[in-house]
């Protein structure tokens, strides 16, 4: 049986499935449903519509095949096409918390309702500092040859000016496709799983954190997986803290800007898409220090904004006698 909400319920970000349409089955399905739509069904509709542009536009099927394929040689229309199936997410959150639940996408977002802007170019800009704190730990590390991103620069070619387009244009997509995905809906469903407070709030974030990790490959050596497991651990943190998307979107855009652009500059933007192994137990120290640094600096600015972690109370605005709480959305007004 559903558990009963009292009209002052106010739920945190993670306990927003509660309100929408009872049954933790709806979450459960929800989750299998997008990750099945995001890594499957769009990259297989997404790529057959790439591919058949190619082959339109004079490419041969093996060079349509090969531009495409990220994980052989990356290529612009290849990171294009990545970028574009992960921003995906983005709607297929939308529709999926509609569909299942019944709650208005604008709830994915956060409890105000909607994407906290001014919070949001406040969290870049720390970004940037927990990125800057983790490179100078890391000059101090023992690294091998050829894990520092320093060396010879690579010549700026037209194949550049490609990847850069892409990079600026769409990678912010493509970070706040995963986050609307991993921090967003699963956040949502793993916390309706349990009503403990604590176990709730842990569950919604590890059991996410977790999956995001997995999802970047399964031959990933241990500092490669900590680095991914610790950013999901962090950003899933500071959803609950500060009831929104913001804080980890902003980190997941700065950490890809600068992965690409160091694998632009010094390194090889294939080796940057496919990190499996190769990499110093000493980088999780690095990882230590930008977690740790953009937590406490994240945290105290949705404080000092005065940011809620809290949405309204469920009978804030109780509909007539049958209807749904203020949360749970009503059919659109056209």
């Amino acid at each position: 049986m559903a558990r009963e909400l009292t009209p002052d319920f106010r739920p945190q970000y993670h306990q927003l499935h509660r309100v929408g349409r009872p049954g933790v089955w709806r979450s459960l399905l929800g989750s299998v449903l997008l990750l099945v739509l995001v890594f499957a069904l769009v990259p297989l509709v997404a790529g057959l519509v790439a591919f058949a542009l190619l082959m339109a536009g004079g490419r041969s099927a093996a060079d349509a095949q090969a531009a495409l394929d990220v994980t052989a040689e990356a290529t612009p229309v290849g990171l294009a096409l990545l970028n574009v199936v992960i921003a995906s997410a983005i709607p297929a959150t939308f529709l999926v918390t509609w569909l299942l639940h019944r709650l208005k996408p604008r709830w994915v977002s956060s409890v105000a309702p909607r994407l906290r802007w001014r919070y949001l170019l406040v969290c870049l800009g720390l970004a940037l500092v927990a990125l800057v704190a983790s490179l100078v730990v890391g000059t101090l590390l023992p690294l091998a040859p050829g894990e520092a991103p320093v060396g010879e620069m690579n010549d700026f070619t037209t194949r550049t000016r490609d990847f850069l387009l892409v990079i600026v244009l769409l990678t912010p997509l493509q970070a706040a496709g995963e986050e609307y995905l991993f921090r967003g809906y699963l956040t949502q469903a793993f916390g309706s799983l349990v009503w403990g407070r604590r176990a709730s709030q842990v569950l919604a974030v590890v059991g996410p954190a977790l999956i995001f990790a997995l999802f970047h490959g399964l031959s990933q050596d241990p500092p490669v997986f900590f680095d991914r497991f610790a950013f999901g651990v962090v950003a899933g943190v500071l959803v609950i803290r500060t009831g929104g998307l913001e804080a980890g979107i902003a980190m997941h855009v700065l950490n890809n800007f600068l992965a690409f652009g160091l694998a632009l500059a010094f390194g090889d933007l294939t080796s940057a898409l496919n990190a499996t192994g190769g990499s110093s137990y000493w980088m999780i120290l690095s990882t230590l220090t930008q977690s740790l640094v953009y937590l406490v600096l994240a945290s105290w600015a949705a404080r000092a904004m005065g940011l809620t972690a809290e949405g309204p109370a469920v009978g804030a605005a109780a509909p007539p006698a049958g209807g749904h709480p203020e949360l749970v959305a009503q059919p659109p007004r056209m």
